[in-house]
């Protein structure tokens, strides 16, 4: 079986995609697969550091305005069209798979038109324009939550099968919390643990927000653990840095920055609570973690779709929005303060795990065997 899949743009439509890879090659060892994505992209990196091979196509992001810069999207998707034709050929692919973002749209022409049969994935609650435009035509519609099924037309296509993630319940539930701890060097820490990360994009509006919360000397009552990535590490670091010593505070008691996190599971498991963006992968990860978490959905996604995403915590009892505009670090701080009491956190722990979808893999396979069928 030859297995094409695209993707493009953020960590939310490429780790599923390849998360679905490995689920294949599980099943099926003597699967060839290949990505396709753009030039400049995160994919590429992600991609190649799981082992697989990727070609790259033209495309264009078609913009809701009238603008010039439509003219050269649309000649990039037609060129992109005849790009991937000449890619999924090459390969003698089988089946296309996409899981959302722009690249999609000349990826899954292509197939149509070479009548191979393609399936979507859609990791997140607010379906993308994409995924809407092509679900009529794909085998099957994968759909990481429920609430997706509303805001796509109900067909005999669409299946919840939730979204892969790089760790399950049973497998997270066997952690041991106190040496997690340990590992991260948390193991000395009293007070609960909050556990900030942002991911890719725009993280500067939180890191700002906890910078000024340490400046009014906010953090008392719990311990924050701020992830900032490595391109903002040593700008946080030193800002912060420079406030301890103006104000002659020691904030090693209040705060451990960190760049990157390779082991989110074991970190989910040594802190108490979580302030995210609403990617799709977060709150899939939220959920079988059992975390709670206070979501700030990022303003400029498309759509606003992390709002959606956001929600669907929100809705079951397992998280606290709250939106950019309205993030300070007043606000903030209250709201750490009123999740962090012991009740509350047992509440939204036990409500997290109410949208924790069983089975995902076997479901996401099925599927897969299913539109390969003629």
């Amino acid at each position: 079986m030859n297995v094409i899949f695209a993707c493009a743009g953020t960590g939310g439509h490429v780790n599923p995609a390849i998360a679905m890879a490995k689920i294949i090659l599980k099943n099926k060892p003597d699967t060839k697969v290949l990505f396709i994505g753009t030039k400049d992209g995160l994919e590429n990196s992600l991609v190649k550091n799981a082992g697989f091979d990727i070609e790259h196509i033209s495309t264009g992001k078609i913009i809701r305005s009238f603008t010039l810069k439509n003219f050269k999207a649309i000649t990039n998707t037609y060129k992109g069209i005849g790009d991937a034709k000449k890619i999924i050929k090459e390969f003698n692919a089988d089946l296309v798979i996409g899981t959302g973002g722009y690249i999609c749209g000349p990826v899954m022409l292509a197939s149509r038109k070479l009548k191979v049969p393609y399936v979507l994935h859609e990791s997140n609650a607010f379906p993308g324009v994409s995924v809407r435009l092509l679900a009529r035509k794909a085998k099957k519609v994968m759909i990481g939550f429920e609430d997706a099924r509303k805001r796509l037309k109900d067909r005999e296509n669409i299946v919840y099968t939730g979204t892969p993630a790089r760790f399950d319940t049973t497998s997270f539930d066997k952690l041991n919390k106190e040496e997690c701890k340990k590992e991260f060097g948390l193991d000395k820490i009293s007070k609960k643990i909050v556990l900030v990360t942002c991911g890719s994009q725009g993280a500067v509006r939180v890191n700002e927000t906890i910078i000024e919360m340490l400046k009014n000397n906010l953090v008392n009552d719990y311990f924050i653990v701020l992830v900032t990535g490595n391109k903002n590490y040593d700008n946080i670091k030193s800002k912060i840095e420079k406030i301890g010593k103006e104000n002659n505070i020691d904030f090693s008691n209040k705060i451990r920055i960190e760049k990157f996190v390779y082991d989110m599971d074991k970190m989910y498991k040594a802190v108490d609570m979580c302030i995210t963006r609403a990617g799709a992968m977060t709150i899939t990860e939220l959920a079988l973690s059992a975390k709670p978490a206070i979501l700030i959905p990022l303003p400029t996604a498309a759509e606003n779709h992390q709002l959606y995403n956001a929600k669907v915590l929100e809705n079951i009892g397992a998280g606290k929005i709250i939106e950019q505009k309205d993030l300070n670090a007043n606000s903030l701080d209250l709201k750490i303060k009123e999740m962090t009491k012991e009740n509350n956190l047992y509440e939204m722990s036990k409500n997290a795990r109410k949208v924790v979808k069983l089975d995902v893999e076997e479901k996401i396979y099925k599927c897969i065997l299913d539109a390969l069928k003629k």
